[in-house]
């Protein structure tokens, strides 16, 4: 079984945010990601993390205006300014989280945009964060979320990933590969994984439809666990689904296919 982090923007939200972490430890988790840490105070958390023994596994960089349906900045050609302002927020957090990655989103393509200007945007972006990164030694991954969910993502495929990483050209950028996206977007997830297992920096998971947790859905998970442990991936699984009932009663399914 792959080492699994709760994602506690999804998880335990029966709880208030800041007791979610001891909620976690209770379950049995030793690592935790979640979209933003920026609200909160990061001395703060990281004395939850300590308190719990928990490992901060990934955080989001900031990602414009969550609240007004705004889903990262990368792509926006008018707001290179600010999202270099970003990175380094981002890398403040992760410093003071002891948090070894941090993952960038494209955002929504803007309307009207010139599709080069986004592109070369991207691009342009992406290789500054994995350089500003890499100075404080924290992986920059990037995640393909499929368009169903979120109408007009811009990076949307694995191999749109991959090649933006040849791209870009440097050893501090990854694929955040989300299971349940690229169910959406591609299939294929055993073949994808194994292909570009190196290109991989980070995984998450939930199940098809639904986004529900592993075991409710299409996707044969005790299978592909297994799978990705054959093919000698080592690192974190952020369980990123929504609990169809209780987050401890939909629990169950780890040790089910342990």
């Amino acid at each position: 079984m792959p080492k699994l982090a709760a994602n506690l923007s999804m998880l335990f939200t029966e709880l208030d945010f800041l007791a979610r972490f001891q909620a976690a430890a209770k379950a049995g988790f030793k690592g935790v990601e979640y979209l933003f840490p920026y609200a909160y105070d990061k001395h703060q958390l990281a004395q939850r993390l300590k308190d719990n023994g928990l490992v901060q596994v990934l955080h989001n960089l900031p990602a414009g205006n969550w609240d007004a349906g705004e889903r990262g900045i990368a792509c926006h050609p008018d707001r290179v300014a600010e999202f270099r302002q970003s990175v380094a927020t981002a890398a403040e957090y992760a410093r003071a989280l002891g948090c070894p990655r941090v993952n960038c989103l494209a955002g929504i393509t803007p309307p009207g945009a010139d599709p080069k200007a986004v592109h070369d945007t991207f691009v342009a972006n992406l290789s500054y964060a994995a350089g500003e990164l890499k100075k404080a030694g924290v992986l920059l991954v990037m995640e393909p979320i499929n368009t169903f969910d979120m109408p007009g993502f811009y990076l949307s495929h694995t191999q749109q990933a991959v090649d933006l990483i040849a791209e870009v050209g440097s050893d501090n950028l990854k694929v955040q590969y989300d299971i349940y996206h690229m169910q959406r977007m591609e299939g294929e997830l055993a073949n994808t994984m194994s292909r570009h297992l190196g290109s991989i920096g980070h995984m998450q998971l939930a199940d098809n439809p639904g986004r529900h947790e592993p075991g409710t859905g299409e996707i044969n998970f005790a299978w592909l666990l297994h799978h990705i442990d054959t093919i000698g991936y080592d690192g974190w699984i952020g369980c990123e689904y929504k609990p169809a009932t209780r987050t401890e009663d939909g629990l169950r399914w780890i040790k089910a296919m342990a």
